[in-house]
């Protein structure tokens, strides 16, 4: 159904995104609309009707401009009869915005909302590290794909993983920009990301001995490692991401669960083996406050992102190619190996998209292999019979 209603500044500030895009037409001005996409942002369309096809000029953001600017730039099209072509964006004389403040506003204004604090503090860090500094001074229309591919080439000599992180970003901005009719096309759109290393690495049953060996004897030498110890070993019984065991409170811990309310995906369950009950209790006796691992520094915090024991006993232990997020891959082969289903295997870890896990499938070929070999062999003594 056609929606239709007197445009106001405060009106278009109410309108909800929905499942999908929708159009509010303006009673006022004729062929006048505020398009409203399910991401949130609010843009000023004019459709205008002739001999052929109807066409749609966008004007841009609504939250850049008043209706009153609106209805103007509206009517100057009409009379001009389309001449700024559809999806020309707003029309001539009207400059594109400067990055940073199409960032501020609207961009940053539709989707800080939708964001976990945590997103938040990473979109926010990536904009004042990389791309502010890069594109902040220049108008939307003036960045080019040349000045897109300088500065990532920059950005990847320092971090291949953090500027792909940026990449990423730049693009949403930049087709928000699009959507808004500010520019054409986006000109992040061809530049290829760093390629990343495959992500397979898991510790056997020989490593998992050494790596606790390994945090048995760092912590014998200097037992104020414990804590750091503890929390290694936590991460590979239960799979948990750092930052779920590293900021982990107490009121969290339900029994035989942790019962998480910020993980990565949402809150969820971790359901804790007699090993994870133990190193729980442990901390239990040996101290008090919010948290389970507290920081020994800052009063009312946790332990912070201060896990440098990580790099000694891994070094201990002889596995120098081991990141500290492969014990999480380590505790989903271990999963799989033992004949866990896949689907259980993604409520361990908490994933939200099924593809996350099927990365964990071929982890069981070997045992696959061994029982269709046995198999094999039981078939064959039946067909030779008694001998």
């Amino acid at each position: 159904m056609t929606r239709r209603m007197r445009l106001s500044d405060a009106g278009i500030l109410h309108f909800r995104p929905g499942g999908k895009e929708y159009t509010v037409w303006d009673t006022v001005a004729p062929g006048l609309g505020v398009r409203v996409r399910p991401a949130g942002s609010r843009a000023y369309v004019v459709l205008l009707r002739g001999p052929g096809p109807s066409k749609r000029v966008f004007l841009g953001s609504a939250l850049l401009k008043s209706v009153r600017e609106a209805r103007r730039e509206c009517l100057l099209i009409q009379l001009e009869g389309g001449a700024a072509g559809a999806g020309a964006g707003p029309p001539p004389g009207v400059p594109a915005p400067l990055f940073r403040d199409f960032v501020a506003d609207p961009w940053m204004a539709v989707r800080r909302g939708n964001w976990k604090p945590s997103t938040l503090r990473g979109v926010e860090s990536l904009l004042r590290s990389q791309l502010l500094p890069a594109f902040g001074d220049l108008p939307l229309d003036r960045i080019a794909r040349a000045d897109v591919d300088a500065w990532f080439e920059r950005a990847s000599a320092r971090s291949p993983g953090n500027a792909n992180k940026a990449l990423a970003l730049l693009r949403q901005v930049m087709n928000h920009a699009v959507d808004d009719g500010h520019v054409d096309r986006n000109p992040a759109r061809l530049t290829r990301s760093n390629p990343r290393p495959r992500l397979t690495r898991f510790l056997s049953a020989e490593e998992i001995v050494r790596l606790h060996e390994a945090l048995d004897a760092c912590v014998a030498e200097r037992p104020d490692r414990e804590m750091q110890a503890e929390i290694l070993r936590l991460l590979l019984y239960t799979g948990c991401r750092k930052s779920e065991i590293k900021d982990l409170r107490w009121s969290e811990v339900c029994g035989d669960t942790l019962r998480l309310a910020d993980a990565k995906t949402g809150p969820r369950t971790v359901f804790l083996s007699a090993d994870a009950r133990a190193v729980i209790e442990r901390q239990r006796r040996a101290r008090e406050g919010t948290f389970v691992f507290p920081s020994p520094v800052v009063p009312g915090k946790p332990l912070g992102n201060e896990l440098s024991l990580w790099h000694r006993v891994r070094e201990r232990a002889g596995l120098a190619d081991v990141r500290l997020h492969d014990l999480r891959h380590t505790y989903a082969s271990q999963a799989v190996m033992s004949g866990v289903p896949l689907p259980v295997v993604a409520r361990l870890l908490g994933h939200s998209e099924p593809r996350m896990t099927m990365r964990y499938a071929h982890v069981g070929d070997r045992e696959i292999v061994e029982a269709a070999e046995r198999i094999g062999q039981a078939i064959t003594r039946v067909l030779d019979g008694p001998g």
